[in-house]
């Protein structure tokens, strides 16, 4: 089954069903061809393609709709292909899918699938990251915006940046209770938001934990270098930011709020109960290994450790002159 978003990201689909459908029969597969035209059309189709023991289901779109399409065939023996045209595509980078029709469609040809884990927040699944926090509100700034693309998610964060201070969290963690108050968590099964901005870059689709990544507080400064962090790939190796791997985490605020599921906006409670399900999502990927390309890579690979240290220099120095609060 070929599921295609028409309006997800920023390119046309016309004619690309089409294109994938004639692809696909070259290889030998029956192929049945789905427009959707509603939210929710992209899991109904693809759990009756799970529930009729098809093969495969190739989504065509976002990641929006890759993660509708990816609750559709969870726990099943159906693989998922990805056919990447949305703004961010955040799974299909991690999983190294090409971001070109003919190399997306390579990667179903040479039919190598793995079982890769998936996550649920609240029993609500997503496939690449879970968020509260800073990059909960921008995202869902973002959603309500006419134009969508990288270029008007950034402007949504700058925006959004001046006025967000953070909020006081409890981490239930691998036996430890952890308070903090952060500008955002990130529990990731896979390494980035999109368009190459990484969030856990070490994070791994297949090795039954998640990444959760917490982005610490501080003053303006101090948060917009955390914010670089996430940019050039340094996020987890400087001060501002500590990331913890487990299988499964509890984050409780202080009043219920945004969420946001693979860059889809939600609102929960105050408890967020998030768990990791291992090897229970057959995807289409490619053999090479996954690697990461920050979305403002470093030319020089040998400054990287020098970056570092005057990163960390200037957020000492950062929270040397912040003033402090009175008890």
């Amino acid at each position: 089954m070929v599921i295609v978003n028409p309006i997800s990201g920023t390119k046309s689909k016309k004619g690309v069903g089409i294109q994938i459908a004639k692809e696909l029969r070259k290889l030998g597969y029956v192929v049945e061809l789905r427009h959707t035209t509603a939210g929710g059309d992209a899991t109904k189709w693809a759990r009756e393609a799970a529930d009729h023991d098809y093969y495969g289901v190739v989504v065509c779109g976002g990641d929006g709709t890759v993660n509708e399409a990816a609750r559709g065939v969870r726990g099943s023996e159906t693989a998922l292909g990805i056919i990447p045209m949305g703004s961010g595509n955040g799974l299909a980078r991690h999983l190294q899918v090409p971001l070109n029709l003919k190399g997306a469609l390579k990667v179903i040809g040479e039919n190598r699938v793995l079982a890769c884990d998936y996550g649920t927040a609240n029993d609500k699944p997503f496939f690449c990251t879970f968020g509260v926090g800073y990059d909960a509100v921008v995202t869902e700034k973002f959603n309500r915006m006419p134009s969508r693309g990288l270029k008007q998610y950034l402007r949504t964060m700058l925006d959004e940046f001046p006025t967000y201070k953070g909020e006081e969290y409890k981490i239930l963690v691998n036996g430890h209770v952890l308070t903090d108050k952060a500008l955002l968590i990130a529990v990731c099964n896979a390494s980035q938001y999109g368009n190459n901005a990484y969030i856990a870059p070490e994070a791994s689709i297949k090795d039954g934990l998640l990444d959760v990544t917490i982005i610490h507080t501080g003053n303006a400064i101090n948060r917009a270098l955390a914010g670089l962090d996430v940019l050039v790939g340094l996020i987890g190796k400087t001060t501002k930011s500590t990331t913890i791997r487990t299988r499964e985490v509890t984050i409780i605020r202080k009043k219920g709020g945004p969420v946001h599921l693979d860059g889809e906006p939600d609102t929960m409670l105050e408890r967020i109960d998030v768990a990791c399900h291992p090897g229970q999502l057959r995807l289409f990927s490619t053999a090479r290994k996954s690697h990461y390309r920050a979305l403002l890579s470093p030319k020089i690979p040998i400054l990287s450790p020098i970056v570092l240290t005057t990163l960390d220099l200037i957020y000492k120095i950062g929270d040397a002159f912040t003033p402090r609060r009175r008890k």
